[in-house]
């Protein structure tokens, strides 16, 4: 996973309204619902044996051990409230846009006697819902980092650089190196 595609899937668990369970039982028993009941699956997912699982939620195991706790905040994170990342998404693509919070490195190919060297910029910019909904659709379809740093590029040069058409119109921006990168909608 990219910069990118991380502050995207951050930004989805931001939208949940209940914090997910804590105990290791709790965790393993959402992740064998979403699971379907297979614990076969569960312990798949979290690289353990089928009795472990078993174990945990029957309660004779209690207390998981580092790669199994990350493992299990990690696959817990993924399952807890769908519908709602789901509907914030679906939200935030069709009516309200997303938020970029960048520090990032910009390059700019402009007309003759201005200047394009690319400089390191720090950008919180609003980006309209058309460009949620293609990020979000390229994220899905398992779009490579390169591919979702040209769509925020394309975004931030028509809604910040070129202030949505009143600007700079031969202007075209890169972004070419990320050092801090947050979406939130």
């Amino acid at each position: 996973m990219g910069d990118i595609d991380d502050a995207i899937e951050r930004a989805g668990y931001e939208a949940v309204t209940k914090p997910p369970p804590k105990t290791a039982a709790a965790q393993m028993r959402l992740l064998l619902k979403a699971e379907k009941g297979s614990t076969k699956a569960v312990a798949g997912r979290l690289g353990v044996s089928q009795r472990t699982v078993e174990r945990y939620l029957k309660g004779t195991f209690k207390r998981p051990r580092p790669a199994l706790r990350d493992a299990l905040a990690r696959e817990v994170r993924k399952a807890w409230q769908p519908r709602v990342r789901a509907r914030a998404r679906k939200r935030a693509a069709s009516t309200g846009g997303i938020t970029v919070e960048t520090r990032a490195r910009f390059g700019y190919t402009a007309p003759i006697g201005t200047t394009d060297d690319p400089r390191m910029r720090r950008l919180t910019a609003h980006l309209p819902p058309q460009y949620a909904g293609r990020l979000f659709d390229a994220q899905q379809a398992g779009a490579s980092d390169q591919q979702l740093r040209d769509i925020v590029a394309e975004g931030l040069q028509e809604t910040y650089f070129k202030n949505n058409g009143s600007r700079a119109q031969e202007l075209e921006v890169a972004i070419t190196d990320i050092d801090y990168f947050d979406v939130s909608y």
